[in-house]
């Protein structure tokens, strides 16, 4: 008896001191500035001590100049300490070496799906950028590394910043009060019952300097189409709007309709002006035009699909630099049986997105509902309000609910760490990636057909 009893406290000590321990970062192959922007906060249960594993070369060295950078800034200043391996070997000697528990991923996509499996074999913890998979044999292998997640009691998810987004966050609050949305509607393939447009751009600033993006950014062959790149973030918010806390099964769920594919022209010009390289690589000659001046990118996509009969459609556009004052756009619509929740992001809203409440029939007794509703959910988020005007209202929101990309990144971490903590994370999460990367995948399986 007293031996069992040791052993079980033994065993609670040990459990103890595991929950103590610091969550010990790894950058494995840094090719995105999303690797960075992880680390744009500090977190209180996150060495500062990051050990990062790639090649020597100018995506190292842009990742660990943005790491200076924010160490170095005048506004919250982080503290890292950056530990580089540079290596061709780099990747066996991340698997081998055990400096960390959790492997940051942000870069080629081409190898991507590939670090994820084989860290997930090894027993690291991994938090990937989107996407984690870029076609059906990456799928298959994605599907491999849930599993053996799960049996290593290890930790797989992806960063999905979008969710962060607070008009986001009110469409979807909003949604679920019937009093003024109704029901959600199923839509027709013409019209369907939820849209996600996004508009992206090659030449763009991030923390406040002009982005220099690697050349292999336009090989969708090392990238992924943009129909599973940025479609990401949308095909996760139609789920988690349209079916909140809903285990989705991809083999049921989801039918896909119609999906396409079409390219954006980037000049010798803009490719040097992007990239700072003076030539192109040759990888980069199977998309270049007859006069080997212009390359043909296959970043546009569009996915007409049903989920759980609901009709949905997303489409990203990538154009190469937006005019001035301006930026990356979003437009969203979901459409209920009493109003239509729409996120615009033109113009007429300075660049910047907000929601609107657009009911179908207006009357005293459905204004006094809205109110109420909106007094209820001003509860969580304070400060919200409304604004009346000619299709129904705007939904203000104060300033201080209002967080960019770049600070999602944060609460992103936050989330994925306490997940890590807690080992709270929803049952739903994983099937729910699993059928967010198989309506990617199946879509561009079903674009390049055509």
């Amino acid at each position: 008896m007293r031996t069992t009893l040791l052993t079980g406290l033994g065993l609670l000590l040990l459990h103890a001191a595991m929950a103590q321990q610091k969550v010990k970062l790894i950058t494995l192959d840094p090719g995105h500035f999303h690797a960075a922007l992880v680390q744009k906060s500090m977190y209180p249960q996150v060495d500062p001590t990051v050990h990062v594993y790639a090649k020597k070369g100018l995506d190292l060295q842009l990742h660990l100049d943005k790491i200076k950078g924010y160490n170095n800034s005048t506004v919250s200043p982080t503290s890292w300490k950056e530990v580089v391996y540079e290596g061709d070997d780099f990747f066996n000697r991340m698997l081998q070496e055990k400096a960390g528990n959790v492997v940051v991923l942000a870069g080629n996509n081409q190898l991507k799906t590939d670090y994820i499996l084989k860290s997930v074999q090894a027993g690291y913890h991994v938090f990937s950028d989107k996407p984690m998979v870029i076609n059906e044999k990456g799928f298959g292998q994605l599907k491999q590394a849930f599993a053996t997640a799960q049996k290593k009691n290890v930790l797989l998810y992806d960063i999905m910043t979008e969710r962060y987004e607070i008009t986001t966050i009110l469409q979807k609050a909003f949604s679920q009060q019937p009093a003024l949305f109704g029901k959600l509607q199923k839509g027709t393939a013409a019209n369907p019952a939820v849209t996600k447009e996004s508009v992206h751009h090659f030449y763009k600033y991030v923390s406040g300097s002009v982005l220099t993006r690697p050349a292999w950014f336009l090989d969708v062959t090392q990238e992924g189409e943009g129909i599973v790149d940025v479609t990401t973030h949308l095909v996760d918010l139609v789920q988690w709007e349209c079916f909140p806390e809903q285990t989705l099964n991809y083999t049921t769920d989801i039918k896909i309709q119609t999906a396409k594919s079409w390219p954006t022209t980037i000049s010798k010009t803009q490719f040097t002006e992007l990239t700072k390289l003076p030539e192109m690589p040759s990888y980069l000659d199977k998309y270049t035009d007859n006069s080997k001046q212009n390359i043909q990118v296959l970043c546009n996509g569009e996915i007409n699909y049903t989920l759980k009969g609901v009709h949905a459609k997303v489409s990203v556009i990538w154009n190469y630099k937006a005019p001035d004052g301006t930026g990356d756009t979003h437009y969203s619509i979901m459409r209920g049986t009493k109003a239509n929740l729409v996120i615009r992001q033109g113009a007429e809203q300075n660049f910047k997105p907000t929601l609107y409440i657009e009911p179908l029939v207006i009357t005293t007794a459905y204004e006094k509902a809205a109110a109420e509703v909106v007094e209820k959910i001003a509860q969580q988020y304070k400060g919200i309000s409304l604004k009346k005007n000619t299709k129904g209202w705007e939904v203000i929101i104060p300033d201080v609910l209002k967080e960019g990309h770049e600070s999602h990144f944060a609460r992103v971490t936050e989330k994925y760490l306490e997940y890590l903590s807690k080992h709270n994370m929803p049952a739903w999460e994983v099937p729910n990636m699993l059928a967010k990367y198989y309506t990617t995948t199946q879509a561009q399986k079903l674009a390049s057909q055509k």
